[in-house]
């Protein structure tokens, strides 16, 4: 699977800003407002999330060991 920088870029910032950021949001009014179905959207947007973070791991893993680098902690 190959990304281009800012594809990647794009992407992890979805993955660790976004998506969390919108599932909070999402239960937090669903909560005030009586809004349905908040603990499907939320299951469902971290679900989402958490392929989304597989998928670029293995980018970035994939990228680093082609390139030779050393993944930083």
């Amino acid at each position: 699977m190959k990304l281009s920088n800012k594809a990647y870029d794009i992407l992890k910032w979805v993955a660790q800003i976004l998506l969390p950021a919108l599932g909070t949001l999402y239960f937090a009014i669903a909560s005030i407002w009586g809004l349905p179905y908040a603990e499907q959207i939320v299951g469902t947007v971290t679900a989402v999330d958490a392929f989304l973070g597989v998928l670029l791991g293995i980018s970035a893993a994939q990228y680093n060991s082609l390139s030779g680098k050393i993944p930083k902690e």
